[in-house]
């Protein structure tokens, strides 16, 4: 019996319980050895001195998200294109509350920055995960919305880059990302959860993270790993 009553409830309990390594172990257990995104895309607030530009007084949602991928495939031009940005502006209009805009397939500028953070805020989408780099740092860190991507770096994508499709089939490293697909990451990286499988690798993970504090709390007391592990099996 799933212990959420809705997406809102879900997205809350990942955020709560769960960490990207004990999802990851329930991925593979299940056969689904390549979901997580290349080691490169974290959180915007790990690269940077995050500390210049972010009030400590308030929560921190910008460590970790969990919401529906809102896929957005974009490749590079090399002058100006006839439509700027190409479907940019289309695909950020029409994401959904607990989307997640994932994009992919351009390299040549940032594909994220401060208005795009603004817009997708008040769409109620909730995260970025870019296959690439993020401009506007202070400005985007300022606004408290997770932001995954490579690094920082201040070109423009105006010129240099097109969106050319949304809500279809990417891949990023060696994942494939169906729209719709259940997003997770932390401090630890991204990772992608196919759509029928949330349940089942949700409601595992939960149990695992549980276990896994199970273990530590023997390991503590002075149980050693080997009886540990002997005696509550390898979670």
């Amino acid at each position: 019996m799933a212990q959420w009553k809705n997406d809102e409830e879900l997205f809350a309990l990942m955020k709560e319980k769960l960490y990207t390594p004990v999802v990851g172990d329930i991925l593979d257990q299940m056969g689904y050895k390549h979901q997580f995104l290349p080691a490169g895309i974290r959180p915007l607030e790990a690269l940077v001195p995050a500390d210049a530009y972010i009030d400590r007084s308030q929560p921190d949602n910008r460590l970790k998200v969990a919401g529906y991928a809102c896929t957005v495939l974009e490749n590079d031009v090399f002058e100006s294109p006839k439509k700027p940005f190409g479907y940019l502006t289309e695909a950020l209009d029409q994401l959904k509350p607990n989307d997640v805009y994932i994009a992919t397939g351009a390299h040549h500028s940032a594909l994220w920055g401060e208005l795009l953070t603004a817009t997708a805020k008040a769409r109620g989408a909730v995260g970025a995960v870019l296959d690439g780099c993020s401009r506007d740092t202070p400005q985007v860190l300022e606004q408290n919305f997770p932001v995954f991507c490579t690094q920082c770096w201040a070109q423009d994508s105006s010129v240099r880059t097109y969106v050319c499709d949304y809500r279809c089939t990417i891949e990023i490293g060696q994942v494939t990302i169906h729209d719709g697909d259940l997003v997770f990451g932390d401090i630890d990286g991204v990772l992608i959860i196919p759509r029928e499988l949330q349940d089942e690798v949700i409601e595992k993970a939960l149990v695992k993270a549980a276990g896994e504090k199970t273990v530590r709390r023997a390991i503590e007391s002075g149980m050693t790993a080997t009886e540990a592990f002997e005696k509550f099996g390898i979670l």
